[in-house]
């Protein structure tokens, strides 16, 4: 399968907005470049983690990742990263942060030095659907939240986490609530299968 491909089975129109999204963005210049595990130099983590750090600045959020965590994960498993770098004029401007296991493609982290209409989208989900097709793996998940996914491929799947709380009131009290909440998310997700993207 190609990106093309992958384009083919949705409706016309998000055929259309997606392949003006995309260029768009190559129009203001922008290229990409995929880095794969061992191909990531310590200075090519400290531009990302640069990058997402001013990102979380701008939305007034402090990073809890520093760059010894990057440096140690990449080095201790860097079969596991894809960092895709978007430069502009051959200087580096923006990059986001994937982690490959078994079949899968994970959106993880993404941050930008200048701000290019449309970036985020084509960074994080586009050229990273392009990977994961060009290296056959089964999917791409692009990460929690977000309607906007939804209108460009990803479609809504239920995300779990595990918690602990020392309280047994407190513990009981938050049971309650997600068996509550579960159905209301089921619900949800059945809402917005409903607008796939994909052709019926």
């Amino acid at each position: 399968m190609s990106f093309d491909e992958f384009l083919a089975r949705m409706s016309h129109q998000r055929r259309k907005n997606i392949r003006q999204e995309r260029r768009r963005v190559r129009e203001a210049g922008v290229t990409f470049r995929w880095l794969e595990g061992a191909e990531i130099s310590e200075r090519d983590w400290a531009f990302f983690h640069r990058c997402y750090a001013t990102t979380y600045a701008a939305h007034g959020s402090r990073p809890y990742l520093s760059l010894e965590f990057f440096l140690r994960v990449g080095a201790a498993m860097p079969a596991s990263f894809l960092l895709v770098l978007a430069e502009r004029g051959g200087a580096p401007i923006a990059a986001a942060l994937d982690v490959i296991g078994e079949g899968t493609l994970y959106g993880r982290y993404w941050g930008a030095l200048e701000h290019v209409p449309l970036l985020h989208f084509e960074a994080c989900y586009y050229q990273a659907i392009e990977f994961a097709i060009a290296r056959g793996l089964a999917r791409f998940e692009g990460g929690a939240q977000g309607e906007h996914k939804l209108f460009r491929g990803l479609l809504p799947v239920e995300a779990l986490s595990a918690h602990w709380l020392a309280h047994p009131r407190f513990a009981r009290a938050v049971e309650d609530y997600l068996a509550r909440e579960a159905q209301g998310i089921a619900q949800y997700v059945n809402e917005l299968n409903e607008h796939t993207p994909f052709k019926v």
